[in-house]
């Protein structure tokens, strides 16, 4: 395993990063401890991301599950060798169960605090390492499928919750040593300007962002590469890509492309789940990229995750796994290189299916 120090944190985080979100549904408790064992014991990970609408899709009977499976791991071995990252839900027009007044979603102070709170207390650790913004409080474009940014559906001034707001409420966090550093997710350029130029302006009143945990793979990559590339490089804002769903789903391994899929797959568990990623351009692209790794002696998962793994401007991609076969093959992919030829071949697929899921154009809501 390799490591790479986070933006301008202190955080040193294994270049796998991993992800919980099927705990609770997909995978019992005991399958979750059982994979993250695997993970820091034979493969040197030492990052774990959570959030607390986990696992997904989310609903009330189930949010928390992931973090109770994290929590029992993490009393197997000392808080100091874990690198803890979690999440608080963004803005949400459904999600009302994880606030105890019931309250809808939304990135105020009042919620930001308490959602650390809840969640330290279900983690039952003392901090967070990082903490990080699911989601934007405001509407952006490209969110979960979500056509590009359309001036005409900008919410009205006042509605959004300030960065101003966000961001000191996750100071006081930091300064009370709940959280050591802060990051977001699912953001754009905009944001990530945005909040590091008021943590720049006002060191004191506002803590810096350190990640963004955006979806980055073979392909969804247009709109990071375009721009948050680089606005988040370490010349510039300094901010680590934390890629999540490097496999887009597993729709990347190949296996839905099969004749039989299994039943238990995740796209097919859960009808209209990440939808985007079932598109006829997609299931293209997927095909194009498949022959590739046929061509080169690798597996469509080898490929897609390889290519992830080993970008230039991702510091830890995050995976996850329903089983300990997909987890290994998972984990072993980081020792495969890429050819020149073969990132190539990548290259030209990519200039004919640039942003093959924005064919999909449903606009979905928040928390897809």
């Amino acid at each position: 395993m390799e490591y790479t120090k986070l933006g301008d944190s202190d955080l040193v985080v294994s270049k796998i990063c991993m992800g919980t979100m099927t705990f609770g549904r997909q995978n019992t408790l005991e399958d979750g401890v059982e994979q993250l064992t695997k993970a820091f014991d034979e493969y040197g990970i030492n990052f774990i991301d959570t959030a607390e609408m986990y696992p997904v899709p989310t609903q009330p009977e189930t949010a928390g599950d992931t973090d109770r499976t994290v929590a029992a791991f993490l009393k197997t071995r000392k808080r100091s060798d874990v690198i803890l990252a979690t999440k608080v839900s963004g803005t949400s027009d459904r999600i009302n169960w994880l606030r105890s007044n019931g309250e809808l979603c939304k990135l105020n102070k009042a919620q930001i605090t308490e959602s650390i709170d809840a969640s330290l207390k279900r983690l039952e650790v003392d901090y967070i390492d990082l903490l990080q913004l699911h989601w934007p409080d405001r509407y952006v474009g490209g969110l979960f499928g979500q056509p590009d940014y359309d001036v005409n559906k900008e919410n009205e001034e006042g509605k959004d919750t300030s960065f101003e707001e966000q961001l000191s409420a996750l100071n006081d966090a930091v300064k009370a040593g709940k959280v050591r550093y802060i990051g977001v997710s699912n953001e754009t350029p905009y944001g990530v300007m945005e909040m590091t130029h008021l943590a720049r302006r006002y060191p004191d009143l506002y803590p810096k962002i350190v990640s963004i945990q955006n979806s980055y793979s073979l392909i969804v990559r247009k709109d990071y590469d375009a721009g948050l590339t680089e606005c988040c490089s370490p010349r510039n804002c300094n901010v680590g890509l934390l890629a999540y769903s490097p496999l887009a789903g597993g729709i990347l391994s190949g296996k839905y492309a099969k004749n039989k899929v299994d039943e238990k797959a995740r796209l097919n568990l859960f009808p209209g789940f990440m939808a985007r990623y079932k598109d006829s351009q997609v299931e293209k692209a997927v095909a194009a990229y498949s022959s590739i790794a046929s061509s080169h002696g690798l597996t469509p998962t080898e490929l897609s995750l390889s290519w992830c793994y080993h970008r230039s401007n991702v510091a830890s991609s995050i995976i996850g796994a329903t089983t300990l076969e997909q987890l290994e093959e998972n984990l072993k992919a980081f020792d495969v290189r890429l050819t020149a030829e073969c990132l190539e071949e990548i290259e030209d697929v990519y200039k004919v299916f640039t942003d093959p899921t924005k064919a999909y154009g449903v606009g979905k809501k928040a928390a897809d």
